[in-house]
């Protein structure tokens, strides 16, 4: 059998209705002690415009180490004086036109409560596989849910990273519906995020010079959703990503990782790796804070390498808005920023609809708002 016809017979939907049945993730495939990867998680066929083969990211990171170690996001400090604010407003802007990615110290999240949230998610994805499947589900209406890959069925290829799901804003999950092993730590990080949130989206507002409350009333940190990563190690991590090359559909994203690196941000012409700095958060604009910004703030492509090491875990907070469809509410824009100079770049659109096209195309490395530019 020549290999077209080996390529032919591979039935992709059935081997991930297989993995999807066990509701074990892919902490279940280390466990059951794989030494290759399923092929539903090689990206060999993979071909968008910025996605490079996995492989190929791994000889550009060694290749480029040297020559890009002056290179990384921008680091702000958020310890606010009466004087300083000003500055903290400017450098947010600044990073936020020209990486859209930045991280953050002295942002009022307690180092020991970051940590706990760490060990907190770890103790789930590491706790008896029988105990997961509980709420294991690919129902995304839920408050919260346990699986692999919310683009499973939909995906090129499949990403090798186990996820937690936790709804926190305006209805969030209930507390007693959160696994008892992370439940404390969930509730007072989640707390004390969307705190956070609130505070970062007034110095968004401020850096587009519009009023502090601008985006808040727009409803841009109403509503909140944490993914709660788990990267277990892989044999060949050569051939697959721990996420694809994407951007992210909300206003905006928190993230808080742990010291095991693995990010990274597109920025021009190549790939920066954002290393970890103990206390700090990433913070990344989202789709919708570049429409609302009609450009000027950017969303901006980001991956995660796999590793045979780790395993890397990370919390993912978005802010997005989850009034419900039937109010009519949709976002363009911001009136503010509309000139003759500076006509609109895209069309207003609902989250409803911009949802579902973000699901539907996956993460296939094009960013969701072409589909909504004018």
């Amino acid at each position: 059998m020549n290999n077209v016809q080996v390529f032919n017979a591979y039935d992709r939907q059935t081997d991930l209705k297989a993995f999807h049945n066990t509701k074990l993730g892919v902490k279940g495939l280390v466990d059951s002690g794989v030494t290759q990867i399923p092929r539903i998680f090689s990206h060999d066929d993979q071909s968008p415009s910025l996605i490079s083969s996995p492989a190929a990211a791994v000889a550009e990171k060694l290749a480029g180490e040297t020559e890009a170690k002056n290179l990384a996001i921008p680091v702000i400090d958020l310890q606010q004086t009466h004087k300083n604010r000003a500055k903290i407003i400017n450098e947010i802007r600044e990073a936020s036109e020209n990486w859209g990615f930045f991280q953050i110290l002295n942002h009022g999240v307690p180092l020991p409560v970051m940590k706990e949230m760490m060990n907190g998610i770890r103790r789930f994805h590491e706790q008896d596989g029988e105990m997961k499947k509980d709420i294991y589900s690919r129902d995304f209406q839920r408050k919260i849910l346990f699986n692999t890959n919310f683009d499973l069925f939909k995906g090129v290829s499949t990403n090798w990273r186990d996820t937690l799901t936790v709804v926190v804003a305006p209805h969030g999950v209930e507390p007693e519906e959160i696994p008892a092993v992370s439940r404390e730590a969930i509730l007072d990080f989640s707390r004390r995020v969307k705190e956070l949130g609130d505070i970062l989206l007034e110095f968004l507002s401020e850096g587009l010079g519009v009023a502090p409350n601008r985006l808040k009333e727009l409803g841009c940190g109403e509503g909140m959703v944490m993914f709660c990563h788990y990267y277990p190690p892989c044999p060949q991590p050569e051939l697959t990503w721990g996420t694809t090359d994407h951007t992210d559909g909300c206003f905006l994203t928190v993230l808080l990782q742990d010291d095991f690196g693995g990010l990274q941000v597109r920025h021009g012409d190549r790939w920066v790796d954002v290393h970890p700095i103990e206390g700090a958060f990433v913070v990344n604009i989202g789709d919708f804070m570049q429409l609302m910004s009609n450009d000027r703030f950017k969303s901006v492509n980001h991956r995660v390498l796999a590793n045979k090491g780790g395993p890397r875990i990370s919390v993912a907070s978005f802010f997005r808005c989850n009034l419900p469809p039937e109010n009519g509410l949709v976002f363009g824009p911001l009136k503010e920023l509309r000139s003759e100079e500076n006509p609109d770049i895209y069309r207003e659109t609902s989250i409803k609809d911009y949802v579902a096209h973000y699901y539907q195309k996956g993460l296939n490395g094009i960013s969701a708002l072409e589909h909504f530019k004018l």
